[in-house]
């Protein structure tokens, strides 16, 4: 797409001069910034204040944490936090101009550009992705450096800070912009112009994921801001416009992200950043919005969401995500797109006057919920049926209760091994669901990953043949899928591995009248037990023939024994989602060779 539309025009007449790129108010231009809301002017003030007791440090063996024991918050605590520091000093400043925040933006400019490296720890050696141990190289090469996702970002934050701050700056004296000038081009533009084997770029590798956008998109901010050639940064953006082909590449005809809802901001949302920036930075004249494939990545969170907080959360994801709201509006408005719109409104209205970012501080997304203007939005309408056929995940709404189905391969993006899994909520609230995300380790990107027990298919909604569990890779996938307003139906026996032995194992979900029924036509090629695996939201209550859970009853045949186990909830990103306890119901049926089993949730009498 990207690369079609530069072989056929002139960017280089398209882009605005060096230094006409104002996608936000400068900090000189007093009408805008006075008239921001006076909470939200508070807001940022308690944030800048924050700023004045200094900055925390960064070590070499916090660095180091990371290898010698797999801990990635040692580092990234304080990393990120000298960046929302640094971006609530700027703000402030911006809201009061009266030097009150200034001592803490240089500060926090002259720390950063201290640091030996702006990649962390977790991503020290991901040039070789998984290629070979983080421990042979646990300590960045201050001479070699590479750009990963918060390096981008913090040289886009650093950006951000220069166009509103360097005037104020220079009076202090002009070193310290100079000096930030100098660490953006030896860190990220001059290895953005030179390399090609960052495998994010998609010239090494094609398996591209939200790295990509991400990265991206802060790079096109850094170089739209900071270039002063008109060349360069005329032929740098029209390269950063073709790696982004090889996102739209990997990324299904329907919008679908198997990364999940989580994954929003840094995948669909970053692109809307690459093509906002591109937009502005040629006053409109360049746009993408009329694409079919841009119009249906933007509806990804519309189609995932479930009710409320919830969203669907299949891989890496958590329930109740953290989406930034105005990316969401922008991208409603800019596709024309009503329900994204109201989407977006809703996530806003409930967040207030909260400026500050919930998750990695991204300064471009504090500065679009500062300055965009919350539009009036119809109440959200969800559709009683949802399809993303290439990602292969269906859902229905119906009398009070929500199902979702996915079929896909167990080589997804941040993948869980889940072919088959599926999920059920009554009154908006989760009833049998789906663990999601944990706190990031060394395992989590590791050969170790599927020990995990959020990735194992033990604890999703799937069946285990004998004690074989489902395996890793995209050659265990789905098959035969299909789904429309009537239920869904798969054969999943391929995501098991061939020790396994099954021949055929059919699922299929039919929604409808009291509840959803379940069922599954299993044919193995020697017999074996059966046990399925429910993860429950509320404590169960067993009867023979039923299990209770909160308000919902799954009827089954009673021959089948009944096991349950507690999960106490312990890991701190899964608390948000889940506090307390997790429920993990089997049904477990003896040895056989075939089986057709049924299970019927239904509101319980």
């Amino acid at each position: 797409m990207f690369t079609e539309y530069l072989d056929t025009h002139d960017l280089g007449a398209l882009l605005l001069p060096p230094g006409s790129y104002r996608p936000f108010p400068r900090r000189q231009e007093r009408a805008a910034w006075e008239a921001l809301d006076s909470a939200v002017k508070q807001e940022l003030c308690a944030w800048g204040d924050e700023a004045l007791a200094g900055y925390p440090p960064l070590t070499a063996t916090q660095y180091l944490a990371f290898s010698r024991t797999g801990d990635r918050q040692v580092f990234e605590k304080p990393y990120f936090t000298r960046r929302r520091l640094l971006i609530g000093a700027t703000l402030a400043e911006c809201v009061l101009d009266d030097g009150a925040h200034l001592d803490a933006v240089i500060d926090g400019l002259w720390a950063i550009c201290e640091e030996s490296s702006w990649v962390v720890s977790a991503h020290c050696d991901s040039r070789h992705l998984m290629s070979r141990p983080m421990q042979e190289h646990p300590l960045p090469d201050t001479a070699d450096p590479y750009i990963d996702l918060f390096s981008a970002q913090t040289a886009a934050t650093l950006s951000f800070v220069l166009y509103f701050m360097e005037d104020k700056l220079n009076t202090v004296t002009p070193r310290i912009a100079r000096r930030v000038r100098r660490e953006l081009e030896t860190r990220i533009l001059r290895p953005f112009e030179i390399h090609d084997d960052f495998w994010w770029m998609g010239m090494i590798r094609k398996d591209m994921n939200n790295w990509t956008p991400w990265i991206l998109s802060n790079v096109l901010d850094t170089l739209l801001l900071i270039e002063r050639d008109g060349v360069r940064r005329c032929e740098l953006t029209a390269r950063a416009m073709r790696m982004l082909d090889s996102y739209l590449a990997v990324m299904p005809e329907d919008g679908g992200c198997d990364e999940g809802t989580g994954y929003f901001n840094v995948a669909g949302a970053s692109l809307l950043d690459c093509l906002e920036a591109i937009h502005e930075a040629t006053d409109g004249r360049v746009s993408f919005y009329d694409e079919p494939h841009i119009r249906a990545i933007g509806t990804y969170p519309l189609k995932a969401h479930v009710s409320g907080p919830y969203y669907l959360n299949f891989a890496d994801c958590d329930v109740k995500p953290t989406l930034d709201a105005m990316p969401i509006i922008r991208y409603g408005l800019r596709t024309q797109n009503p329900a994204l719109t109201a989407l977006g409104a809703a996530i806003r209205r409930r967040k207030g006057a909260q400026v500050r970012p919930e998750d990695t501080p991204q300064m471009k997304r504090v500065l679009y919920s500062i300055f965009d203007t919350v539009p009036d939005a119809d109440a959200l309408r969800e559709p009683p049926f949802m399809a993303m056929p290439d990602l292969q995940v269906y859902a229905w709404r119906f009398s009070g209760l929500y199902a979702a189905i996915k079929g896909g391969c167990n080589g997804e993006s941040h993948n869980h091994n889940d072919v088959g899994t599926f999920v059920i909520y009554a009154d908006g609230e989760p009833a049998i669901v789906d663990m999601g995300n944990k706190v990031y380790t060394a395992k989590t990107f590791s050969p170790e990953r599927y020990t995990i027990d959020n990735t194992r298919s033990m604890n999703h909604n799937v069946p285990l043949i004998g004690e074989t569990e489902q395996h890793e890779g995209r050659e265990y996938a789905a098959r035969d899928v299909s789904g429309d307003e009537s239920g869904a139906r798969m054969d999943i026996a391929g995501a098991y591995p061939a020790q396994a032995k099954v021949k055929r194992l059919v699922r299929s979900l039919t929604p409808g009248g009291p509840g959803v029924l379940l069922r599954d036509e299993i044919e193995l090629e020697q017999a074996q037990s059966v046990t399925w695996v429910f993860m429950l939201r509320q404590k169960p209550e067993l009867a023979p023939g039923a299990v209770r859970f909160g308000t919902l009853v799954l009827r089954h045949d009673p021959a089948l024994a009944q096991q349950v186990q507690e999960m106490p909830v312990t890991d701190a990103r899964l608390a948000r989602n889940f506090p307390g306890s997790l429920w993990r119901l089997t049904l477990s049926a003896p040895p056989t060779a075939a089986i057709r089993e049924e299970f019927r949730i239904e509101r319980s009498s």
